[in-house]
């Protein structure tokens, strides 16, 4: 590992980082200059060995005279590592006291913000599925990565993870078998495509772009753990405004809204899952009646 890497402190390596960001920015237009620093290195440093670079700025330079290279490198700086039903608690949780709720909508929204290689999205098509409100509703499947949406959107898995995705979905209260969902042939599981008749697949960046549609529930877990606090904000501040009124917001295990500026927007649902729900009455504003 390079010196300047592991040391945080190193001014060097911070003005390097900075710069990288910011050429990123400039180049390609991908906003990175709000994610947490210490996460970035540890994914940079694995990236500088692959693409042969001593320094961060070795890789700058070849960032902006390689085009090609760039698409390799999202893949070092998104996370795309999940699970299907990854903390079954929150699942059953969804299913026991969030979708009883959601029954009373005609119709329903789901927007999964940063849904990865599809394993969240699956994991909420097939319980949706399985309490009857597939028909009613549209998933939004966003991310900042295009490779990550084409992924997500063909379904297709390692056979071998098949069977932590089964104890998952059994955990989280699944009505019948994972295994009715998806077809198993030459180390691969493929999950039906009916499953996606009801998506919507689409780059959207947390960083810069705005609210991507109305919903009833978003579920955004462990992404915001990878942003800076002014980043999480905006991120927060996106789902708050998304959702309709009484509308639910899921966050990661180690994800909450405690030290949000949007923290009064929400209410605790299921708080030990991190579930919360947007208030319904807006928020009483108090009026200097000696200044009016």
């Amino acid at each position: 590992m390079d010196a300047a890497m592991s040391d945080a402190a190193d001014p060097v390596d911070a003005l390097e980082l900075e710069l990288l960001l910011e050429a990123i920015w400039r180049r390609y237009h991908h906003d990175f200059r709000g994610y947490s620093r210490g996460s970035l290195r540890r994914r940079l440093e694995r990236a500088q060995s692959r693409f042969g670079c001593d320094t961060l700025s070795q890789l700058q330079g070849r960032l902006l005279r390689e085009p090609a290279l760039f698409a390799e490198l999202m893949g070092y700086l998104t996370i795309q590592v999940s699970e299907m039903f990854r903390d079954p608690a929150y699942f059953r949780a969804l299913r026991e006291q969030v979708v009883p709720h959601l029954r009373t909508f005609p119709s329903l929204k789901v927007w999964i913000a940063g849904c990865a290689n599809g394993e969240e999205f699956y994991s909420l098509a097939i319980l949706f599925r399985e309490e009857g409100l597939e028909e009613r509703t549209i998933f939004y499947c966003t991310d900042i990565s295009p490779a990550a949406l084409e992924r997500a959107e063909a379904g297709v898995y390692a056979l071998d993870r098949i069977a932590l995705f089964t104890e998952n979905h059994r955990a989280s209260g699944g009505r019948g078998s994972l295994s009715d969902h998806y077809t198993a042939g030459y180390g691969r599981a493929v999950f039906d495509k009916s499953l996606r008749a009801r998506a919507v697949f689409a780059e959207h960046n947390l960083a810069t772009d705005q609210v991507f549609a109305e919903a009833h529930l978003v579920s955004s877990r462990n992404v915001l753990i990878y942003f800076d606090r002014a980043l999480q904000d905006r991120a927060l501040g996106l789902f708050g405004q998304s959702l309709v009124r009484g509308g639910f917001l899921g966050l990661g295990a180690k994800e909450n809204l405690r030290f949000s500026t949007h923290a009064d927007a929400f209410a605790d649902f299921v708080s030990e899952e991190k579930i919360y729900r947007r208030n319904i009455l807006p928020i009483a504003v108090e009026v200097d009646h000696a200044a009016a």
